[in-house]
């Protein structure tokens, strides 16, 4: 932990000086301190907050737990990311219809770079794939802690440290951060580059800040654009900075795009453009992501409430708070370094407003925002303590030189408290209610060694209507191991496997389509299936039988419990709370089950 100076405690919040009269001093003469009066340093704790190092440290413990034991909530991830580098590494895996060069809607430059220290640690070492699987997510882990410390530290400079403090509780304990932060996924890499740019952005460091957007917009999710347009704003209307915004713009630009449409084109067989085609297949008239499914306006508010509880409340009430603040706390008080409350945030309104009307709704589309919804919730609490201050202020007057921090600490401690003991209540109901998916085939990742099954067998592993909940082929014991998917009710679009052949990523396949219309011919007989994945939801259909019955044709070889939510109280499925979970929700048996009419060769 480290003690700020008193000087700066007094102005965390206060007006600072501009660059040219902070550059006129440093050449002055520094004057001597009066003899025999050290300057005091308070041992009060609104002083107290972690080093950069502390920081960094509880951080990356925090993801590290969250590459462990975080499960996979989107099968987006799975198909769409984690399938196709296992083709990379491999040679074998799951291709979906926007890796096909008809569409060519996501780019295996971006593949390449997060398969890159997984290739070399497969030919350094020959690990079982589900190791490298979890090598991944904590490089993922170490890459989300290193640049939200660097957001912490330009917390503590821009708004003060005592914001940076409550903001990184917020990022430490929130649910939100911990399903996020490990997630192989473009949104999550945007929060990561986002993140990071606008740590950038608040220390003035442009060219860096055009970098980190650019990277996060271009090479992950073209959509975070929208995140740079107060960047723009700030460097063209405030700043005039026209030359600089261009140059860096166009620099940037050019750096990232040349390797990636290189790379991309050389494997699709053909020009390839990424961004532009997913930002003209969801914008310009393409099928569109309604296909997928449409929610409520209110999708957002509840999912935001279940992911951060009072955080998101704090953050959506801190417009609120920050006109409370203009009017009622002292000028000397509220003022950030360089940039008003209004410009810092107003990425994350932005980035809600657009997101919130749209008819497709995934929580992963709020990933990005999610630091800036830690720190705008920090900046409500900051400010619930100046009023409160200043209420008790009127009431009874205070001495001179009394700070706010000095009054109001319980303020920070409960509002920390009360929303990381609802984190962490959240993070426990998800681990306990969904792990299973993955628990299961790590079950079987390990069963070739306990039952002495060659490595050489050729063997199907079925999924029917929890294909979705597959966590991905490393968790397959080898690559003899191969996933099957057999017909249940859902009647959409499926992955398909890769062709052989060195240029299976440049073939067009007829049954791929971006209608999300079912192809018929990617359904394997059930009749061939060695193993089968299945859960018993108490609820039968011809195309769903419970297969855990057929006693005839499968036996149980491993069973955990999921969550039934159909079955299950709103409340006590989304948070666990000890005692009454486990009285109002319902579990079925998520289980692997093994053919008896097949024999293992």
């Amino acid at each position: 932990m480290t003690k700020s100076q008193l000087s700066f405690r007094l102005r965390q919040n206060a007006p600072q000086q501009t660059r040219r009269e902070s550059r006129d001093k440093s050449h002055k003469k520094p004057q001597k301190p009066p003899p025999n009066k050290p300057a005091e340093v308070s041992s009060s704790p609104g002083l107290i907050f972690p080093a950069s190092d502390t920081a960094f440290k509880t951080l990356l413990s925090a993801r590290f737990c969250a590459a462990i034991w975080s499960h996979i909530s989107d099968c987006d991830e799975t198909f769409n990311y984690w399938e196709p580098m296992h083709y990379l590494i491999f040679g074998k895996g799951l291709q979906t219809w926007e890796y096909s060069p008809q569409f060519g809607l996501r780019s295996y430059f971006y593949l390449m770079l997060h398969a890159a220290p997984a290739w070399i640690y497969h030919k350094l070492v020959q690990p079982n794939p589900l190791l490298m699987f979890y090598f991944v997510r904590c490089i993922l882990g170490v890459i989300c802690a290193s640049c939200e410390v660097y957001f912490y530290k330009s917390v503590c400079r821009e708004f003060g440290v005592h914001i940076g403090r409550i903001c990184l509780a917020f990022q430490l304990f929130s649910a939100g951060m911990f399903i996020s932060s490990t997630s192989f996924l473009p949104s999550s890499f945007a929060m990561y580059t986002f993140a990071a740019a606008c740590a950038s952005w608040w220390q003035q460091k442009y060219a860096l800040a055009i970098f980190f957007t650019a990277l996060g917009s271009l090479l992950g999710w073209p959509f975070a654009a929208l995140l740079g347009v107060p960047i723009a704003f700030d460097m063209l209307v405030r700043r005039k900075l026209y030359l600089d915004f261009v140059a860096w713009s166009a620099l940037c630009a050019l750096v990232i795009l040349v390797p990636m449409v290189v790379v991309d084109s050389m494997l699709f067989g053909k020009l390839i453009i990424a961004p532009v085609n997913i930002v003209l297949y969801n914008v310009f008239g393409g099928a569109g992501p309604n296909l997928y499914g449409t929610e409520p306006f209110t999708f957002y508010l509840i999912n935001g409430f279940v992911n951060f509880n009072f955080i998101w409340i704090f953050a959506l009430l801190s417009p609120i708070a920050i006109t409370l603040n203009y009017f009622c706390v002292p000028a000397k008080n509220k003022c950030t370094v360089y940039l008003p409350y209004w410009l810092s945030l107003s990425p994350l309104y932005l980035w809600l407003l657009v997101f919130m009307i749209q008819e497709h709704k995934e929580e992963r589309f709020l990933y990005p925002v999610y630091p800036l919804i830690c720190l705008s919730g920090a900046i409500t609490v900051d400010i619930i303590q100046k009023l409160w201050f200043r209420i008790l202020n009127l009431i009874q007057k205070m001495p001179q030189g009394t700070h706010y921090l000095d009054k109001t600490m319980f303020i920070m401690f409960l509002s920390i408290m009360l929303t990381s003991l609802l984190g962490i209540s959240r993070i426990l109901s998800l681990h306990r209610n969904y792990h299973a998916s993955i628990d299961l085939m790590m079950e079987l990742n390990k069963y070739p060694v306990e039952q002495k099954i060659s490595e050489r067998a050729q063997i199907n592993v079925c999924y029917g209507k929890e294909w979705h909940r597959y966590p991905s082929s490393f968790f397959l014991p080898n690559v003899n191991w191969n996933i099957r998917f057999i017909k249940s009710e859902f009647d959409g679009m499926l992955p398909a496997p890769y062709s052989v052949g060195d240029n299976a990523t440049s073939i067009v396949h007829e049954y791929f389509n971006d209608q999300n219309r079912e192809a018929p011919e990617l359904y394997f007989d059930i009749n061939k299936c060695h193993f089968l994945v299945d859960t018993d939801l108490g609820k039968e259909t011809a195309l769903e039988p419970n297969y855990a019955n057929q006693k005839d044709r499968w036996k149980v070889i491993k069973t955990h419990r999921f969550l039934n939510q159909s079955k299950s109280h709103p409340l006590f499925r989304a948070f666990y709370i000890l005692y009454w979970s486990d009285r109002y929700v319902t579990f079925s048996n998520f289980s692997l089950l093994q053919s008896t009419r097949l024999k293992i060769k």
